[in-house]
């Protein structure tokens, strides 16, 4: 409201000091004295003339130069201004000041928004906020490949983008043209067919595999289409097929393979066993054991884990490779023992908790 008062004041002194001369009358100029004036030096040029002080020539000049300001005087005096005329400008003037600021706001607070609050800098500049959803800036990039169909580049960024959102028939047609602008490769096959089996609620369809042994036939480590593969096989009902292909690519597998506790989750599911991935050191002492004491000294190494987690409970990590391991040999309970333990042991830690939540969803069990 302050503001307001400090722009009223402002425009007023603006526009009283545009109008001010209209309201002043021009005064009676003092026209008379100045004739008077004229009239005696009239008067003297004649004395000068006379007393041989200034020649005849120059007296002539000076008469005519004075007779005209006296003259120009005297139509200023006849010039002035009326009281009618006075009163006109001050009208006029007071209409300037009063009525246009009147006519302003008699057609802004019909027509205008004084009570809009303000906008942010962003959207008055047109900038994205940091808050802009994912959709709309999906929406952006599509308006651009429609333009652009020959994007490639566009099309391998939209795709997962489009998975991510559950939109699988859409990410499809995206891997697809990705493939016809960039180029074939084995992670775009296997991509097409995870979008295809996301289009079909997670059944491995037969255009899905289709997809996943061409990613296998250009790259035979293609670890997403080995996935779905025995994924495939299990629901085709050969659980045989399906364990041998995730513990083929298990072995294969370095120890911190981010997608190993979802194979082994897998493999555990199909009733198929596999011993947890050892360390170097370990694996390397194991490697001429025979398959009895390599089991053996195994399970040694598991329960001296789940021993130091009794004493120092605060290792997520150490309690996630713990459930991990009883769940590679096949003993549910005890993994369900130990998440039971690891969530008593973090409870009061809000974060830690929240790591293990997500490392035992990551490994099948209940986060």
């Amino acid at each position: 409201m302050t503001l307001w008062f400090v722009f009223a004041i402002m425009t007023a002194v603006a526009i009283f000091a545009v109008l001010w001369p209209l309201g002043q009358s021009a005064g009676v100029r003092n026209d008379a004295s100045e004739a008077t004036v004229y009239k005696d030096q009239l008067s003297e040029i004649d004395r000068d003339l006379a007393a041989g002080l200034i020649a005849a020539p120059e007296a002539d000049a000076a008469r005519v130069e004075i007779s005209r300001r006296l003259l120009s005087a005297a139509d200023h005096q006849r010039a002035s201004p009326t009281a009618s005329s006075v009163r006109i400008r001050r009208i006029a003037a007071t209409v300037a000041l009063v009525g246009l600021p009147a006519l302003s706001m008699a057609l802004y607070l019909p027509l205008g928004s004084p009570g809009l609050r303000d906008f942010p800098l962003a959207d008055r500049t047109g900038t994205p906020s940091g808050s802009e959803s994912l959709d709309n800036l999906v929406a952006q990039v599509e308006k651009h490949l429609e333009k652009n169909p020959t994007d490639g580049r566009g099309w391998n960024v939209l795709a997962p983008v489009l998975m991510r959102l559950g939109r699988y028939d859409d990410a499809a047609r995206a891997v697809r043209n990705s493939i016809t602008y960039s180029g074939d490769s084995s992670d775009r096959r296997a991509d097409l067919g995870e979008a295809l089996t996301g289009a079909a609620g997670g059944v491995v369809t037969a255009e899905a595999k289709t997809e996943f042994e061409r990613a296998i036939a250009l790259n035979a480590d293609e670890v997403k289409a080995r996935y779905f593969l025995g994924l495939a096989a299990e629901q085709d009902g050969r659980p045989e097929e399906a364990a041998a292909r995730w513990r083929a690519m298990l072995a294969k597998a370095p120890p911190n393979a981010p997608w190993r506790p979802l194979a082994q989750a897998a493999l555990v599911r199909v009733g198929g066993s596999v011993m947890p991935a050892l360390p170097d050191g370990a694996m390397a002492s194991a490697k001429d054991m025979s398959e009895a004491d390599r089991a053996k000294m195994i399970h040694t190494m598991v329960d001296r884990l789940a021993s130091r987690l009794k004493q120092d409970g605060g290792d997520v990590e150490g309690w996630l490779r713990l459930v991990r391991a009883y769940m590679v040999m096949g003993d549910r309970d005890k993994a369900k023992n130990a998440q039971t333990e690891a969530r008593e042991a973090v409870a009061n830690d809000t974060e830690r908790l929240r790591q293990l939540n997500e490392g035992l969803k990551n490994l099948g069990l209940d986060g």
